[in-house]
């Protein structure tokens, strides 16, 4: 038994730290830390030696364990009380309340005590049948139709002796339903052996769930996928699904747990236990096991979504040139606007190169005057309706432009955003169309600060995200951005609000306040000047201060991300080392010994590593590290691909059967999870992630269901045998 954090907290039998592998001490540390308002971003880098170096993610998972404990320890202590009351606590009961490891264990501990609506056993017992039914179940060889005829009165509404064992019957198999020993036994058995069945509603309509028309899958083997698209045909009553179980086992289970073997009453019983079973127990267990799955399909998919999402805010940005963003459309033309290397709108337009011939050379034309006046060097192209004629006249412009390029960029979310009252604010004098253009030119240029505008549900590199807990979900890509941001960095004088509110320590009204500060006085000259910001606290400013740069600032330690508290042992160890070139330091500091620096400086070791590679590279942005988006000069067309080619692409969404590739067409290319690497895989995440660059060889081109086929496996069998 562990107990710590908040003073109270007692989680029975907790294996956290093994759940975690992590030390009992990291544990508590972390504990303390949230429990005084930490931010987890402030946590993973700036107390690490707090908690042993955990990154983000495990931190997180700590914080959603922790939770789900507490809330179990709270509903525990519930129920002791409600059962305490109504006088039937026992010392057993305690402790398998105690022992209950999970919220549906102590639910099924609570159920014979819970309130419920008027049931055909609860009648019964109004009728005065319940000691009827006890002297039946202790199935000590009388008879029950003997026994029965003590119970027969008119006037409690017992007419029959058939009467009376129909309610002592009912009785028997409601207290068999709310056995937790048996609800327990019978989820494990049916979770180990059954399986999850679909039928059609209709075998002769045409669905995109045609694969569930006739399914029969063990539970043990359904895939996220599949759980949830067999939950989306039902609930559009397209499918018809049930949970089977083999044979016989399932009532064979509850017959054994009531039947006392060698009595002639057992008959009884049994038949009382196998109308708990088909009546009440299992079609309960089937609505929790169905709730089970659900959960953890969503689950699988929250954890999908937010595994994609990271390294697409983390792309890297296309820095210092003007850029042109095109937003194609057919009926409304593609409209046009030109950002500077900051994202200043520099000039819109509108072009028709849909239209006709004569209309694409006149979009042609007008594009050409605006590459030359702003000397655009990169266009930005979405990747929506009409981008394949866009992205055709735009190689067809660029062979008057040797230095430029185009790059495709995914669109998605970039309506949502032009239409919210941020981007009226933020451009109010641009209808809604050409704030899209803006958009897109943007998320070439950063897509970090782009795409923290927009409800991350939005961006579209999930599955299902719609059917899952949006509450959940929520959370979960918050918090993928807010780690994005403040592992990166945010310029606090260029800074958006919107990207400020994912700053460790500030919200929506920091974050403004902080934009109306530097409105109204000018540009941040030191990290210290954000004391002055009103409503940002001491403790905001200890959160949000070592995330926010100034370059600006006189202190070079302003512009890394050495947090304030940290600025006099960077000094020292300066002063230690006697060196004034920093790109030196890592060298220096190994020679030296970082344990000794360390100690010599008055902060931990990894704090001390982390100062070094700061002075040693100020104002880096990790983006930069990572493969940088492919920009194009030419077009491909999917006529023009054929079986066996290979081809540099970008990878797109990442879900549980395969992965979408962009290979310059119009249509992102599949690669099931069974092309994606030589060894099995459980995942294709295993293997690869959003924004990677891949060799693909084509298997297979379908254009009229507009369906591409590709292989990673066989790209990288080719490579080997060259």
């Amino acid at each position: 038994v562990w107990s710590g954090g908040k003073s109270g907290d007692n989680f029975k039998g907790l294996p956290i730290t093994i759940e975690l592998n992590q030390k009992q001490e990291y544990i508590e540390n972390v504990i303390s830390l949230l429990d005084e308002g930490n931010t987890i971003p402030f946590i993973a880098r700036y107390r690490k030696e707090m908690h042993g170096t955990m990154d983000d993610t495990t931190l997180r998972n700590l914080e959603t364990r922790l939770t789900y404990l507490r809330n179990l320890e709270q509903r525990r202590e519930e129920v002791k009380k409600s059962i305490d009351n109504q006088g039937k606590l026992t010392e057993a009961l305690v402790s398998s309340l105690d022992a209950a490891q999970t919220m549906a264990e102590v639910e099924d501990l609570y159920r014979p005590y819970k309130q419920k609506r008027r049931t055909r056993g609860s009648i019964a017992r109004e009728k005065g049948l319940a000691p009827l039914a006890e002297a039946i179940f202790a199935q000590d060889g009388q008879s029950p139709e003997l026994l029965a005829k003590d119970y027969v009165n008119e006037e409690a509404g017992v007419s029959t002796v058939e009467d009376a064992l129909a309610g002592a019957n009912d009785i028997i198999a409601e207290d068999l339903s709310d056995r937790a020993d048996i609800r327990k036994a019978l989820r494990e058995m049916i979770m180990r052996r059954g399986s999850l069945v679909c039928k059609a509603a209709d075998t002769e309509a045409d669905s995109v769930y045609t694969l569930y028309y006739d399914f029969n899958q063990p539970i043990p083997r359904l895939q996220n996928h599949q759980i949830l698209a067999i939950n989306r045909g039902e609930k559009e009553e397209i499918l018809k699904v049930s949970i089977s179980v083999p044979g016989n086992e399932g009532a064979a289970l509850v017959c054994r747990a009531a039947l006392k073997p060698q009595r002639d009453i057992s008959l009884f019983v049994r038949a009382a236990a196998e109308d708990s079973y088909e009546r009440l127990i299992f079609p309960s267990i089937s609505r929790e096991i169905r709730n089970e799955l659900t959960d953890r399909a969503s689950q699988g998919a929250i954890h999908n979504f937010a595994l994609n999402l990271k390294p697409l805010l983390m792309q890297p940005p296309v820095k210092g040139f003007v850029t042109m963003g095109l937003d194609p459309g057919y009926r409304n033309g593609c409209k046009v606007a030109v950002v500077d290397a900051t994202g200043k709108v520099l000039d819109t337009a509108v072009v028709y190169p849909t239209f006709s011939e004569r209309k694409k050379q006149e979009a042609i034309a007008a594009l050409s005057v605006l590459m030359r006046k702003h000397n655009v060097r990169h266009i930005a192209i979405g990747n929506g309706t009409a981008s394949r004629e866009t992205e055709a006249m735009t190689v067809e412009l660029l062979r008057s432009f040797p230095d430029a390029s185009y790059a495709i960029v995914n669109e998605a979310g970039a309506s949502v955003y032009s239409a919210s009252p941020l981007a009226a604010e933020e451009f109010p004098n641009y209808d809604v169309n050409l704030r899209s253009a803006v958009s897109i030119a943007r998320r070439l240029q950063d897509p970090l600060a782009e795409l923290v505008k927009i409800d991350p549900k939005a961006i579209g590199v999930g599955q299902y995200q719609h059917d899952c807990p949006q509450k959940e979900l929520d959370a979960a890509l918050g918090a993928v951005v807010e780690d994005c941001v403040n592992a990166v960095g945010v310029d606090v004088n260029t800074a958006s609000r919107s990207l400020l509110e994912q700053v460790s320590g500030l919200n929506s009204t920091t974050a403004k306040n902080i934009v109306l500060y530097r409105e109204e006085n000018g540009p941040f000259t030191s990290r210290s000047q954000l004391k002055k910001v009103p409503k940002l606290g001491p403790k905001a400013f200890e959160q949000c201060a070592g995330f926010l740069r100034v370059p600006e600032s006189n202190e070079i330690l302003d512009n890394t991300g050495v947090h304030p508290e940290s600025y006099p042992a960077a000094k020292a160890l300066l002063k230690l080392l006697n060196t004034a070139d920093c790109t030196t330091l890592p060298r220096q500091l190994e020679a030296y010994g970082s344990a000794k620096a360390a100690c010599n400086c008055g902060v931990g070791e990894p704090t001390l590593i982390d100062i070094v590679k700061e002075l040693a590279k100020p104002g880096r942005d990790p983006r930069d590290e990572l493969p940088a988006p492919i920009l194009r000069k030419d077009v491909l067309e999917m006529k023009d691909l054929k079986p066996g080619m290979e081809l540099t692409g970008t990878v797109r969404n990442v879900i549980d059967f395969g992965v979408f590739v962009d290979i310059g067409v119009h249509q992102d290319g599949l690669v099931h999870i069974s092309e994606v690497a030589s060894r099995r895989l459980q995942h294709p995440s295993e293997a690869v992630k959003v924004g990677d660059v891949v060799k693909v060889v084509v298997l297979s081109v379908d254009e009229k269901r507009h369906r591409i086929s590709l292989s990673m496996k066989q790209a990288k069998i080719a490579k080997e045998k060259q």
